[in-house]
């Protein structure tokens, strides 16, 4: 088997994540217990496993999955996932919160085989961003969305597109508390729309409105959000 593995994820997701991953667990990786959910190719289960990380994977789709090194387990993650209660300190979902329907079965798994205190990070397309409303206002669709086929089933479709106020809701009804939010970079097409950014400003004053709009989410790539199980 080739020692190569190459990401599914978009370019230079992996490579933004992994420091804010690290950032997050502020541990020793020997200390602790992770799982990759939906680890398709197997790129940043290599990562996580070169760093010292003790790192399980799991996918709809293991036969896809490259690294030889880490056993990947079938798993449909809108259903009980093959893991015992209490089994992990992280779990990650890099790119995959997009493809998944059922968040609240997803959140109650991810609450039971979490240790307490343990965190669930992942990444996914920023739909909030100037690029992407002007989008849905142009197209119908979000930034990294687009009209599904509706008789493909191969679970690389978008299928979701959650705002940070509905994962938060999920994330709370099913034990979470939120921790972290951050972006993989500026987005230079929403940098061009700012201009926007007063009439933005006092409409959501006059609506009270907070969440979703300060300068970082309106101009980010991808959302880096991190729940922390209570």
């Amino acid at each position: 088997m080739s020692n190569e593995v190459l990401p599914i994820a978009m370019p230079g997701i992996h490579e933004k994540f992994f420091p804010y991953f690290l950032k997050i667990i502020g541990k020793d990786p020997k200390e602790l217990q992770v799982l990759e959910v939906g680890a398709g190719h197997g790129a940043f289960t290599k990562k996580l496993y070169e760093h010292g990380f003790s790192i399980s994977a799991c996918d709809l789709f293991p036969e896809i999955f490259m690294f030889d090194k880490v056993a990947c387990k079938k798993a449909d993650l809108t259903k009980k996932l093959p893991y015992e209660n209490g089994s992990f300190d992280v779990i990650i979902a890099v790119e995959v919160m997009e493809h998944i329907l059922d968040h609240e079965s997803f959140f109650q798994e991810c609450k039971r085989i979490l240790r307490p205190n343990g965190k669930l990070i992942f990444s996914t397309p920023n739909i909030i961003s100037l690029k992407s409303r002007i989008r849905f206002l142009l197209s119908g669709f979000y930034y990294s969305f687009k009209p599904l086929d509706l008789y493909n089933n191969d679970g690389l479709q978008h299928v979701a597109s959650l705002t940070i106020d509905q994962y938060n809701y999920i994330g709370i009804r099913n034990g979470f508390e939120i921790y972290s939010i951050d972006i993989d970079k500026f987005q230079s097409t929403s940098k061009y729309l700012m201009f926007f950014y007063p009439l933005i400003y006092l409409y959501c004053r006059l609506k009270k409105i907070q969440i979703h709009n300060n300068t970082k989410l309106l101009l980010g790539r991808v959302l880096f959000i991190t729940f922390q199980r209570t």
